[in-house]
């Protein structure tokens, strides 16, 4: 697990497009923000590896442009709940792989299901491919007609380890979990065992997760990529790109 040290910089200097999509600059430089801010407390542009998580949302993606235009990883929505599939789960999985481009899958976990049953329908939907990135549990309150649950923080951290045990011991990987700031402070999952993958698109983890180590940070949802229509969102890497091409070796579905 990696910890990212607080940039000292403030927000690089930003070009704009005639669109008006502004391009932050930075180590990825094709990579922009239609509603950039000011970085108070270090900013995500000095991070050499960068990644997209999508879903159905994102339409037809252009792969190869994207990978081209310097996004290293994508963690891509595959289920939901205990019986809703992401319909463009399959193709883009199937597309990006043609692109040669490192993807992982993520649940969005509902709290009207056991982890168990949640678990079996990830793997029931999730392929169990050599090269693949670890898994996602993505934990955060949902505003669903359904299901407005919002068990106490013990139940839980009990039914999402059900679901990173089970998920693991399928794919040879422990899951990350992805989670934000308010569902991060209302359960304490700082003793939770995983690595993280943190929402923090006002401030620096470090401010808004303090003392929590990262592998992964989402800095915008408003994100600009090549080969995407729309906004996307878009993610850095903890570390360097050897670090980065470490943690691949360690962390690969084999």
């Amino acid at each position: 697990m990696l910890i990212l040290a607080v940039a000292c910089s403030r927000t690089p200097p930003r070009g704009e497009t005639a669109g008006g999509a502004r391009y932050v600059g930075g180590s990825v430089p094709q990579l922009g923000d239609s509603h950039p801010h000011e970085w108070r407390n270090g900013h995500p542009y000095n991070h050499h590896v960068h990644g997209i998580d999508i879903s159905r949302w994102q339409g037809d993606i252009n792969w190869a442009q994207v990978r081209s235009s310097g996004v290293s990883f994508a963690f891509i929505k595959a289920t939901e709940g205990g019986d809703h599939s992401d319909p463009s789960f399959q193709r883009y999985w199937r597309e990006a792989a043609a692109a040669r481009m490192p993807r992982g899958a993520y649940h969005y976990y509902y709290f009207c299901r056991t982890g168990r049953e949640q678990a079996a329908w990830f793997i029931r939907n999730v392929p169990r491919e050599r090269g693949s990135l670890p898994p996602v549990l993505d934990l955060e309150w949902t505003h669903s007609k359904t299901c407005p649950r919002r068990p106490p923080a013990a139940e839980v951290k009990r039914e999402a380890n059900i679901f990173l045990d089970i998920v693991g011991r399928h794919y040879g990987q422990r899951p990350i979990i992805y989670t934000t700031v308010d569902f991060y402070r209302d359960n304490r999952l700082g003793d939770m065992r995983a690595e993280f993958w943190l929402r923090s698109v006002a401030d620096h983890p470090s401010v808004t997760y303090p003392g929590q180590r990262w592998a992964f940070w989402q800095y915008t949802g408003t994100g600009i990529v090549p080969g995407i229509q729309g906004d996307v969102d878009i993610n850095a890497f903890a570390g360097s790109s050897t670090d980065w091409a470490r943690w691949l070796s360690a962390r690969l579905t084999r």
